[in-house]
């Protein structure tokens, strides 16, 4: 499972640090990609910025996604991924605390592949955090990119 990048993007570090904490309790040594806001994902993905120069080929096979973010919203974000025809097959899984009807909606309408509010409680969040790396990190097959 380790070989495949897991990019997170949440401008919390208190959420960062619980996230990264239910990989390890859940046995996932995925490598993790933190982008802090819209703009940091987006550099990343792209290879602009800070990552200009990486290696294309080091594409998460998942994004977690946040949508309330400072520079761009996770909803630009998810929009730039999939107007590009190198990411728009990028899987993208919404984790965020909001409850709006509107934000499911816009999410799904904008081609995220799943929407995840996150838990309250630790044990619930990890839970969510295992069934998210199993299904995303060893049963789904992804789309190769660029295509």
């Amino acid at each position: 499972m380790d070989n495949k990048i897991i990019l997170l993007v949440e401008d919390n570090p208190d959420f960062v640090t619980l996230t990264v904490r239910a990989f390890k309790k859940n046995h996932i040594s995925n490598r993790v990609i933190v982008a802090k806001d819209g703009v940091e994902a987006l550099d990343y993905l792209f290879g602009k910025g800070m990552y200009a120069g990486r290696d294309a080929k080091d594409m998460p096979v998942v994004t977690l996604l946040d949508l309330k973010l400072p520079k761009i919203s996770g909803i630009e974000v998810l929009k730039a991924i999939r107007q590009n025809e190198f990411t728009k097959l990028l899987p993208v899984v919404i984790l965020t605390s909001s409850a709006q009807e509107e934000d499911v909606v816009n999410g799904y309408k904008l081609g995220a592949n799943s929407y995840i509010r996150k838990p309250v409680d630790f044990k619930e969040f990890a839970k969510a955090i295992k069934l998210l790396g199993l299904y995303w990190l060893i049963w789904n097959e992804p789309p190769p990119l660029g295509k």
